[in-house]
């Protein structure tokens, strides 16, 4: 995992460390019976930390950069060492190099479901899946409270503790959030957002922060689930009645043996709903409430007719009124008459509403 280069077999020259696992986040440089060379160059690389621990005390922290291991950019093991006056000579000490890039795409889920209150179904319970990503903030206090003396230390390590506390914060979210459970998959992003800074103050004591967290999915149980695709069904076919009178019509213009067969479908499906109505009890509950009556259907509507005499016309004149001046002779067989809707003028007796004016009258006589 790391490159070891030596000035001589005896003293550590060169001290850095490369890393392709992707889920180390702590390495310790450490030989047994070498001792660092007072004067050895530390190589950081971009994306790490290294700590120094001199006889079990944190003495430095390095951040990315080339350095020389002398009293002038060691104050702190210069101190720990009295090494005021230059003293030089190889000294025993472990350099932890610390992963500060982001341990990306870390899973977390709810283990068991999560009680919340909605406020269109009451209590129910959810789950929820995502991921998020994890970096040490703050090398020394990452070392200290959760490393320890661990010489490989990888995020599996660190993982099961987060995810306890995101499920924790995230059911407290949830729970205070005050969103309706059909509007969460429109508010994950918020929501996220919510979790993450509930989050960061309490990693932050183990010397992490928490970039991001995203919330994948957010799941009701399969009952729950397979009741509202029901009631989005009957959302969708709308008033029952209408329904199955478009069915039946649908029905009926395809024709053949499936239409027929579809119209019996439907045709008995109302049926049933007609007899479960019939079979309703009355108000003591004796018999079945009368039916209400049909209304009557509009009355027919009268038409006003116009005559033209003499190249004029005359009118409007009810049947009525007509009926009276064939009888007064004023209205003949051969008087051009018209109403609204007919197609031109037409003799009397050509229009079958008129026509039964002149029955009750004797034609006129033959000629002598």
């Amino acid at each position: 995992m790391g490159i070891f280069d030596f000035l001589s077999g005896q003293f550590i020259d060169v001290i850095h460390w490369t890393d392709d696992t992707r889920d180390t986040m702590v390495w310790r440089f450490e030989r047994e019976g070498h001792e660092i060379k007072y004067g050895a160059k530390l190589t950081v690389r971009e994306g790490q930390a290294a700590v120094f621990i001199h006889e079990g005390q944190l003495a430095d922290v390095f951040t990315p950069g080339l350095y020389m291991l002398e009293t002038n950019n060691m104050p702190i093991l210069t101190t720990l060492n009295h090494w005021d006056h230059g003293f030089q000579s190889p000294f025993k000490s472990e350099i932890y190099f610390v992963n500060t890039t982001r341990m990306t795409n870390m899973k977390w889920g709810t283990k068991n479901p999560i009680m919340c209150r909605d406020p269109e179904f009451g209590a129910v319970r959810l789950r929820a899946f995502g991921t998020y990503s994890v970096r040490v903030a703050d090398p020394a206090l990452f070392l200290r409270e959760i490393v320890g003396t661990d010489g490989e230390f990888t995020a599996d390590e660190i993982t099961f503790q987060i995810r306890n506390i995101i499920v924790q914060q995230f059911s407290q979210a949830i729970a205070s959030s005050g969103i309706p459970v059909l509007d969460m998959a429109a508010n994950t992003g918020d929501l996220g957002k919510l979790v993450a800074e509930a989050i960061d103050p309490k990693i932050a004591a183990y010397g992490l922060s928490l970039p991001e967290l995203y919330i994948e999915n957010i799941s009701l149980p399969p009952a729950v689930e397979s009741a509202l695709d029901d009631r989005t069904s009957r959302g969708i076919a709308g008033n029952l009645d209408d329904h199955l009178k478009w069915k039946a019509a649908e029905s009926m213009g395809q024709g053949g043996a499936a239409g027929d067969a579809m119209g019996m479908g439907v045709g008995a499906a109302m049926g049933m709903q007609m007899m479960n109505q019939m079979a309703q009890p009355g108000p003591w509950g004796a018999r079945p409430a009368p039916a209400a009556p049909m209304a009557p259907p509009p009355p027919p509507v009268e038409h006003v007719w116009h005559i033209a005499e003499n190249g004029k016309t005359k009118g409007p004149f009810s049947k009525a009124t007509l009926g009276q001046m064939a009888a007064d002779g004023s209205l003949s067989r051969d008087t051009h008459v018209w109403t609204p809707g007919q197609d031109g003028w037409l003799k009397a007796e050509d229009v079958q509403e008129l026509a039964q004016l002149f029955t009750i009258l004797p034609p006129p006589p033959p000629p002598a």
